[in-house]
């Protein structure tokens, strides 16, 4: 398992992390975390106690704690455990401690969040527009954003509809779309720009953005035309999808002389209020 291990500080104190680039999932210590969020000066007993305490009333959690080694203060590698982000955020609800309470309320409110979105589609737009803005990127590239994520939407509704698993199947799908059209697969597009578990997309310029739509909007019509059965048969459309953004591309390349896909991600880009996307040529 290829990671990458570091420390990011909270409140002062230290988080030992570890990115596992295979899976694309960050892990944390545990018992760092329990340091943090409560007033222990023993954070390895309270963790030991808090962990029998779910064991004991069979939370699935338990079964989620990955060990891994990591550096601690001596210097030395001990076994260590973690859990991922969306673990961890479990995890968090279970430790009874006034610094614990902001994790909890966000929680419950993008929960109920979530529960509005459901009823009404729209607002989940409003959220992503309103986030994007504090983020720092233009309205011009966020309006293409949100119409890719609708085109995304509608490719996603026909891979279930062709009987596809969430997540696995579509991910395996979706690599074969980016392989087509722009020569890399997802993985390797991402290192390409600087990424871990950042989205993709959310680095891409509006030209990178466009093909990827064209990609998939062509993939959701040719799968419609052809209803593919199994997967195998489904990646076949996924390519035949990507290929008609390919040559696309490439006519933009032959004409522009410059390369479409390029290296810097969100920050390199600089995008900012009231500015577009630099030319490619930026490199």
């Amino acid at each position: 398992m290829k990671k990458t291990h570091s420390i990011i500080l909270f409140n002062q104190k230290q988080v030992r992390r570890f990115y596992d680039e295979e899976k694309e999932i960050w892990y944390f210590s545990i018992i760092d975390v329990v340091d943090v969020l409560t007033d222990t000066t023993i954070p390895r007993r309270y963790w030991s106690d808090l962990k029998n305490k779910l064991k004991n009333e069979g939370s699935e959690v338990y079964e989620k704690i990955v060990q891994l080694k990591m550096f601690a203060p001596d210097g030395k590698q001990r076994e260590t455990d973690c859990f991922s982000t969306e673990d961890l955020l479990r995890v968090i609800q279970s430790i009874p401690s006034p610094k614990a309470e902001p994790f909890k309320l966000w929680l419950a409110k993008v929960g109920y969040e979530r529960i509005e979105e459901t009823e009404d589609p729209e607002l989940a737009f409003d959220r992503a527009m309103k986030t994007y803005l504090r983020k720092g990127y233009s309205k011009e590239w966020i309006n293409q954003r949100l119409k890719s994520i609708e085109v995304r939407k509608e490719l996603t509704d026909e891979w279930q509809e062709r009987g596809m698993k969430e997540r696995l199947e579509y991910a395996i799908l979706t690599d074969e779309i980016t392989r087509a059209w722009a020569d890399k697969s997802v993985r390797d597009y991402k290192k390409f720009k600087g990424l871990k578990k950042e989205n993709l997309r959310d680095n891409m310029t509006n030209l990178e953005l466009v093909l990827n739509m064209l990609a998939e909007a062509s993939t959701t019509e040719i799968s419609k035309k052809k209803k593919p059965d199994g997967l195998e048969s489904n990646k076949q459309v996924a390519r035949k999808g990507g290929i008609a953004a390919k040559k696309a591309r490439i006519e933009i390349e032959k004409q522009t002389g410059e390369s479409v896909i390029i290296s810097k991600n969100a920050k390199g880009l600089m995008i900012k209020e009231n500015k577009s996307l630099p030319n490619r040529n930026n490199t």
